[in-house]
């Protein structure tokens, strides 16, 4: 019978590391179930979850991120999150020592998982935790962690606004973006005129409230997609017009239909 890299996984890998282990990056294979969601927390380690299947959704201070198949996020260390998962998912997560990653983003980001990122990982996932951080293995770290330090940031991050009741209502339209308040009844409810909300949800969160609006839709739409869900459901459960005004705003905001978007995974 042929081996497959999942089961090339070295067994600690299975096992929650510590945190203050020597080495410079150690590894973590874990699945979770579908709903299960981790409570706020935080590494001194910066850390990358890497979505072998599924999806997952972080939420920090700064923003939602929401995580397709072959992404992953990158958190830097002390960073407070809370992670979800919408259905279940295997993960390959590294834990990178602060000093050993100065050129890593200072903020979290979702990255594309190259090809070449890929196998760093999964090879990185065969070998021990006590690994020599001169040898072959340790080699192999600097480069995984120069390739998360260079590619491309993907743009699947929404940044919530500060301001208290605005905070609020942003929150309340990711849990259920097919019931977006309209513009009018959002800038009553922060007692503001429409133009004053306005301005100031632009300021806080770099996005129109409609363009945010929009996003926080496309966002549950790739958790929906990443779990089966046909174009269809998606396009009914989230209020669009029909299948065909879903793929076009879909194909606005990434480049690709939603077929072609899951293909490459």
């Amino acid at each position: 019978m042929a081996i497959t890299r999942a089961e090339r996984i070295h067994p600690e890998h299975f096992e929650r590391p510590d945190q203050a282990h020597p080495a410079p990056v150690i590894a973590y294979a874990s699945d979770d179930r579908a709903g299960f969601t981790r409570a706020r927390h935080s590494h001194p380690r910066g850390q990358l979850l890497h979505i072998v299947s599924g999806s997952l959704t972080v939420l920090t201070d700064v923003g939602t991120f929401v995580v397709p198949p072959e992404r992953a996020v990158w958190i830097p260390p002390h960073v407070e999150h809370e992670t979800h998962y919408p259905i279940r998912t295997a993960l390959r997560t590294l834990y990178a020592r602060p000093e050993f990653g100065p050129g890593l983003p200072e903020r979290p980001v979702v990255i594309q998982v190259t090809p070449l990122l890929r196998e760093l990982i999964l090879t990185f996932m065969e070998a021990p935790r006590n690994y020599d951080p001169a040898g072959p293995v340790g080699r192999l770290v600097r480069v995984l962690l120069d390739q998360i330090s260079h590619l491309p940031v993907a743009p699947l991050q929404l940044s919530l606004p500060v301001s208290g009741r605005m905070k609020e209502i942003a929150e309340a339209i990711i849990r259920r973006p097919s019931s977006i308040p309209a513009l009018s009844e959002a800038a009553k409810s922060c007692a503001l005129s429409e133009r004053s909300f306005e301005r100031r949800f632009s300021e806080e969160t770099g996005l129109s409230y409609r363009s945010w609006c929009r996003q926080a839709k496309l966002f549950r739409a790739l958790e929906l997609l990443a779990s089966g869900r046909s174009v269809g459901d998606v396009a009914h459960m989230l209020g669009y017009e029909g299948p065909s005004s879903f793929v076009a705003t879909f194909r606005k905001s990434f480049g690709v239909t939603p077929g072609r978007y899951f293909r490459g995974v």
